[in-house]
């Protein structure tokens, strides 16, 4: 299970399991990127 993105920008985003590392991904671009969007699969596919 993948639980930590590193976003370009310098923050580690760490969920509980992969649905919440998503929704906090998501909410992460929302905020500091809102140009950016990226769909689960996309998320995940950079995870570890």
């Amino acid at each position: 299970m993948k639980t930590t993105l590193d976003c370009p920008c310098g923050t580690r985003i760490v969920g509980d399991d992969e649905d919440d590392l998503v929704e906090k991904a998501q909410a992460h671009l929302a905020e500091k990127h809102p140009h950016l969007e990226y769909d689960r699969d996309a998320i995940l596919f950079m995870a570890f």
